[in-house]
């Protein structure tokens, strides 16, 4: 019910959508943080400065970056979380810091410009070198791997189409594309390792273990009494409060806030419903596959994103146990829209694909033909897909005191750090978008809202 003397941010209760029960268990939450369930204290807290929603990638490095900032006062943030800490898509991710350096970036050149395309990624490549240093300074226990990522394409006509790509950026003296070795032709099986592979390119790349990742970050903000988390307390509404800032109401009770973030990711259009069509909730699968003892394979130390024969794409990281993770198989189940499409269902698997990384290993690499490896474990996660393919970061257009990062399109971990630094900046000192260092192409605007409104369903999505 709205707030008497303001304005209501969300749906009504009947179109409200809250992350469900019972999800699927992913291979990342085998072993359960001590702070899964953790409130700060029993009860949800009455005001507080910044109101978090979410405790994913973006909500806690948000959280984290508040604590470290001398503005922030004790006891001044709240994170909110509906389930468990980090129990959305960020705990059910595949690992991977990949930067994209011509997946999107050619788009991005041609509605943006050279300049603008090539300082998104650059963006992101920071992302690699910056997470490495925070991992090292906190000395965070979460298996990261400084690595190459091997793209590799199976199918010949996509193979020819990538090498007029990587010739097309190189040509633009991009400096990061020093960083690209790219082979085509018969050599790339061998250097990839993909039987079939017909081009491949490699560059620098991370790999961690998520959910260890965000864990300790949100442990470190919480033990410096800035940040109180409340799992199991989803936001249902927002409403201006008559006396200045905001109220959230939970089923716990409400929260006065002078300034919220919202961190939901796919979930961001309950509470900001002019986000409805420019993020959209979509559900991906991913696996572990394991090889049984006494069995070996090749172990092996990039990470890779595989496009088969029918030009299926997957993503991969190894695991220093000699395990995989690996996810993807979007185009197995793209017809099915059903399934995935506007779907926050992560309490089953996509029907479509659920059996696709049975035997992947052994159709896909060298050497894992006799490994007998298999799936040891399979689940979904829910992504936040934006309209454009951006993510929205900043102000909400027209709501001042409310901030967004959502719209990461599977593609988060490239993306969230910074971008999360930028907003909690922007948040703790009240500095503009334009003055926190944050890529002009990711702002949230008024104009970016309306062309996902107005444009065809599902935009980059779906195109």
């Amino acid at each position: 019910m709205p707030h008497a003397n303001g304005h209501t941010n969300g749906a009504a209760d009947s179109t409200l959508r809250l992350p469900v029960p019972g999800s699927t268990k992913s291979f990342w939450h085998t072993e359960l943080h001590d702070l899964a369930d953790h409130r700060s204290t029993p009860e949800l807290p009455t005001e507080c400065e910044v109101l978090i929603i979410g405790s994913g990638y973006a909500g806690t490095s948000v959280a984290y970056n508040l604590a470290k900032s001398e503005s922030t006062a004790t006891n001044s943030v709240v994170v909110l979380e509906a389930r468990q800490a980090c129990s959305g898509a960020t705990g059910r991710n595949g690992g991977h810091i990949r930067p994209d350096l011509y997946g999107h970036i050619p788009t991005y050149i041609k509605r943006y410009g050279v300049k603008a395309g090539g300082a998104w990624a650059e963006y992101e490549i920071a992302h690699v070198q910056a997470i490495k240093k925070l991992v090292a300074e906190e000395d965070i226990d979460c298996d990261f791997t400084l690595t190459r990522t091997t793209d590799c394409w199976a199918d010949e006509e996509a193979a020819k189409k990538a090498k007029a790509n990587y010739e097309l950026m190189s040509s633009l003296d991009l400096p990061y594309m020093d960083d690209v070795d790219f082979v085509y032709g018969p050599k790339a099986a061998g250097v990839s390792g993909v039987k079939d592979a017909k081009a491949c390119a490699t560059y620098t790349a991370g790999t961690l273990y998520p959910y260890k990742f965000i864990m300790s970050l949100l442990s470190r903000a919480i033990a410096s009494g800035k940040v109180n988390l409340q799992t199991s307390t989803p936001a249902t509404a927002v409403h201006e409060d008559a006396a200045g800032g905001f109220v959230v109401e939970t089923p716990r009770g409400s929260i006065k806030a002078k300034k919220i973030v919202h961190a939901s990711n796919a979930y961001v259009s309950s509470l900001l419903p002019e986000y409805s069509k420019a993020v959209v909730p979509c559900k991906g699968i991913c696996t572990h596959i394991a090889v049984p003892e006494g069995k070996s394979a090749p172990y092996l130390t990039n990470s890779y994103i595989v496009r088969d024969n029918d030009k299926v794409l997957s993503y991969l990281i190894p695991r220093r146990d000699g395990g995989i993770v690996v996810g993807g198989s979007a185009a197995v189940f793209y017809p099915h829209l059903e399934q995935w499409y506007n779907n926050t269902d992560d309490s089953t698997l996509i029907e479509a694909s659920k059996d696709f990384y049975d035997g992947f290993m052994q159709r896909t690499f060298r050497g894992w033909e006799d490994s007998e490896a298999y799936v040891s474990k399979a689940w979904t996660g829910v992504m936040g897909y934006s309209w454009d393919s951006l993510p929205h970061l900043g102000e909400v257009p027209g709501k001042p005191g409310q901030y967004i990062l959502a719209g990461f399109n599977g593609h988060g971990m490239p993306v969230v750090w910074l971008a999360a630094k930028g907003i909690a900046e922007m948040v703790a000192t009240g500095k503009a978008y334009e003055e926190v260092g944050l890529p002009w192409i990711a702002k949230t605007t008024v104009e970016r809202l309306q062309k996902a409104e107005e444009g065809p369903e599902g935009g980059d999505i779906l195109a």
